[in-house]
C-alpha cells in the first residue's frame, strides 16, 4: 500500500532533541493536514494521554536554539510560545486524539519511518562494535598494518603534475628597443 507522505519527508522532520528522537508539532501538524493550534488543543484536551516521555514543550533556550537552526520567523507571523516536541510513542497516541482516516494513515507511515531508523542505528552500532574489535586485532600487528596502509595511500596518490604557469609564452625573439643610428646621417633617435 502506498502511502501518503514520501517516506524521506517525514525523516527529514525527525530530530534529536534532550537525546530523544522527536517531531516537532508544527510538522505533525502538516503532515496531519490540520493547523498546529488545533493539534496542541486537543492535546491539551487528552494531557493525560501525553505523559512527559511521550511529549515536551521545548525550553526558551531550545525554542531559540531551534529557531535559529532552521531559520523560523521572530515577527508577528511567527510562533508566540515554544513548540511542543513528540516521542515516537507521543505520535503513536496522537492517532487516538486526531481520529481522521489521514491521521491513520499519515501515523503508519511515521511509525514505520521510526522503526526503520532504530533498525539503522542498531546497524551502526554493530559496525561501531566490529570495527572496535578489529582495532584490537590489529594492535598486535601495528607496524605491519601500517605499512600496508603507507603502500596503499602511495599507490593511491596521484602523480604531482608540475603546475601550468597563468597566461602565454611568447616564442619568438625579443625585439631591442632603444637608440638607433639613422644610416649616413650620424643622427640618433630614441
Amino acid at each position: 500500500m502506498e502511502s501518503l507522505i514520501p517516506v524521506a519527508i517525514i525523516e527529514r522532520k525527525i530530530l534529536v532533541i534532550r537525546g530523544k528522537k522527536v517531531m516537532m508539532d508544527a510538522d505533525l501538524a502538516e503532515l496531519y493536514g490540520v493547523e498546529t493550534r488545533s493539534l496542541v488543543q486537543a492535546v491539551k484536551r487528552n494531557i493525560d494521554r501525553f505523559p512527559s516521555d511521550f511529549s515536551f514543550q521545548l525550553s526558551p533556550e531550545e525554542f531559540e536554539s531551534l529557531r535559529s537552526q532552521i531559520v523560523i520567523s521572530k515577527g508577528k507571523g511567527g510562533r508566540r510560545y515554544p513548540p511542543y516536541a513528540f516521542t515516537e510513542q507521543g505520535v503513536a497516541m496522537l492517532s487516538s486524539v486526531l481520529n481522521s482516516q489521514r491521521a491513520i494513515q499519515v501515523n503508519i507511515t511515521i511509525m514505520r519511518v521510526f522503526v526503520r531508523l532504530r533498525q539503522m542505528t542498531a546497524n551502526h552500532r554493530a559496525l561501531a562494535g566490529k570495527l572496535t574489535e578489529l582495532e584490537d586485532r590489529i594492535q598486535d600487528h601495528d607496524e605491519q598494518i601500517i605499512d600496508i596502509f603507507k603502500a596503499i595511500r602511495r599507490l593511491m596518490t596521484p602523480p604531482v603534475k608540475p603546475k601550468r604557469k597563468i597566461g602565454f609564452d611568447l616564442k619568438e625573439t625579443r625585439t631591442r628597443y632603444g637608440i638607433k643610428k639613422f644610416q649616413g646621417t650620424g643622427k640618433r633617435s630614441i
